[in-house]
């Protein structure tokens, strides 16, 4: 691209995006893209894609909004179909990814699924097989989180099954289930996270399930190396999504302890996932991608 004076040769990371403070604001769960002030970029303006992953048939979990929305976009934008999931309470925000992967040329396959039922998990991924015409590459995105400064009596039972079949059991289910499809040079993407590495109390039984995809990511690659696919993961991370505004209870200053002094835009996780996607990681398995914005991690 060829720098003008609107658009500098070499952007700061530090100013890029949105610093705190930041307008107090509340919402339930799952939260709304359109309430968040500032709006996460997702890259709407500014991705250009380079065919890198043209031809390709994508599955992303939590691809309504957030990291997920941005994935759908940048995978669409680099040549892909795809297919995401999103609850049926999120179908606004759906809506929404599916007109940017559409508008990108691609097939768009929005499917509203709850990823804590194994029947559901092994649906989709027969569904998308069907529509789509095969499955390539699977990132298994979606995850929940409640804040709980209260301490570990705060965290209900149901809470911690809720917690633990959303970011595990769902991972597994549609990673055992897409393997009877993906072919060899396919990839399965996990989002991980710097809570896995460095937990935060008061995310307590979210951070186990970050350790625990770690440990999944490079021991599934080990496992799948033979048949000619890899297995990667990103960690992000503090990221403006709606899930922060929906799970956290103060975000004015949220963001503000990474050393770039803010979070990240959906949009700055996306070409992690493409490059880990891409032919250009072939020799890429097993590994951790720290999206973390300076701050150090194992």
């Amino acid at each position: 691209m060829t720098a003008t004076p609107d658009t500098p040769r070499l952007a700061d990371p530090v100013s890029l995006y949105p610093r705190p403070p930041f307008p107090d604001q509340d919402q339930d769960h799952p939260g709304s893209t359109e309430a968040m002030e500032p709006r996460p970029d997702h890259g709407e303006d500014t991705y250009q894609g380079h065919g890198l992953l043209a031809g390709r048939k994508a599955l992303v979990t939590g691809g309504d909004s957030g990291i997920g929305r941005a994935v759908c976009l940048a995978f669409a934008r680099e040549g892909a179909d795809v297919a995401f999931t999103h609850l049926p309470q999120e179908a606004k925000e759906a809506d929404e990814t599916t007109r940017l992967i559409r508008e990108a040329g691609h097939a768009a396959l929005p499917v509203a699924c709850d990823i804590r039922d194994e029947a559901q998990c092994t649906s989709l991924i027969e569904q998308t097989v069907r529509e789509l015409g095969g499955l390539d590459l699977l990132v298994n995105n979606a995850a929940y989180q409640m804040s709980q400064p209260d301490g570990i009596e705060a965290i209900t039972t149901e809470q911690f099954d809720r917690v633990m079949k959303t970011n595990l059991y769902g991972m597994f289910w549609l990673t055992r289930a897409a393997l009877a499809h993906i072919p060899r040079g396919g990839s399965i993407i996990n989002t991980a996270s710097v809570q896995g590495y460095q937990p935060s109390p008061h995310l307590l039984d979210y951070a186990m399930t970050k350790s625990a995809i770690i440990s999944f990511t490079h021991s599934l690659a080990q496992m799948l190396a033979e048949r000619g696919i890899r297995a990667n993961a990103v960690a992000p991370g503090p990221v403006w999504t709606p899930l922060i505004p929906a799970t956290m209870p103060n975000v004015t200053n949220f963001g503000q302890q990474s050393p770039l002094g803010r979070p990240a835009q959906p949009v700055e996780m996306a070409p992690a996932y493409v490059f880990l996607a891409s032919q250009a990681a072939s020799y890429i398995t097993g590994e951790i991608v720290n999206a973390t914005g300076g701050k150090p991690l194992p």
